[in-house]
């Protein structure tokens, strides 16, 4: 019973370590967190903001800004030709509108 009780005791501590090592993580990433206002910027600041977009994606972003003009929405981003919805979705956090 005391072999058992030690068990619980010690698999709950390591679980709320856990918790509060998670909680940290989160807290560092979130002001490290770059984000770009593709409204704006030029194709270099777009591609180092973004993961997955490399220059000739971000220039294809600028291009179509140039084109058709801002975009209101993070979602309109996937009408430029390479800019998925997942790309859009892991991004979301970063694209800013201004």
């Amino acid at each position: 019973m005391k072999n058992y009780i030690a068990v619980l005791f010690a698999t709950l501590l390591l679980s709320l370590s856990g918790l509060s090592l998670a909680k940290d993580v989160t807290n560092e990433m979130g002001p490290d967190l770059v984000t770009v206002n593709v409204n704006e910027a030029d194709a270099q600041s777009i591609a180092d903001a973004l993961l997955g977009v490399g220059l000739t994606r971000a220039q294809a972003i600028v291009d179509y800004r140039d084109a058709h003009g801002r975009f209101y929405t993070a979602e309109e981003l996937t009408a430029v030709k390479g800019i998925g919805q997942s790309t859009v979705d892991r991004n979301v956090e970063r694209i800013l509108l201004k």
